[in-house]
């Protein structure tokens, strides 16, 4: 467990507003902020993100679907559009990716401990909120 896992944890399961979250990313070098975006992707890739997923994260994340990270989230296999999402390389690109990252995230996650982790589980992760 690391200091990024548990903050982007937190956001996802609510327990950290996501305003929290882009302040700290804003914070960021270039180089952190594509390590982060690389997590991210990788986090929702395991918590299962389904291309199903797309619509209802677009507008969790307060994006448009013209946003670049929404069309690329709207199109094609969703473990290949999340790492081109994560590989967004203008400032503002990155912003956006990350708002639409952490919703995808929020989704699946909240989806896997629902179906998969309800009656209790290992999750480090899914125990955050006993500790905050």
């Amino acid at each position: 467990m690391n200091e990024r896992d548990v903050l982007l944890n937190e956001l996802a399961q609510g327990l950290r507003p996501v305003s929290d979250g882009i302040e700290w990313f804003d914070g960021l070098s270039r180089e952190a902020q594509s390590e982060v975006l690389s997590l991210l992707r990788h986090h929702c890739v395991q918590a299962r993100a389904v291309a199903e997923d797309a619509s209802d994260s677009i507008r969790r994340s307060g994006l448009r679907p013209t946003h670049t990270p929404a069309v690329l989230m709207s199109r094609g296999r969703i473990d290949e559009q999340l790492g081109k999402i994560a590989a967004l390389t203008p400032l503002d690109e990155r912003r956006k990716a990350f708002r639409l990252l952490v919703a995808v995230f929020t989704i699946a996650d909240a989806r896997r401990r629902e179906r998969f982790c309800a009656d209790g589980c290992s999750h480090w992760w899914h125990r955050l909120s006993a500790v905050a």
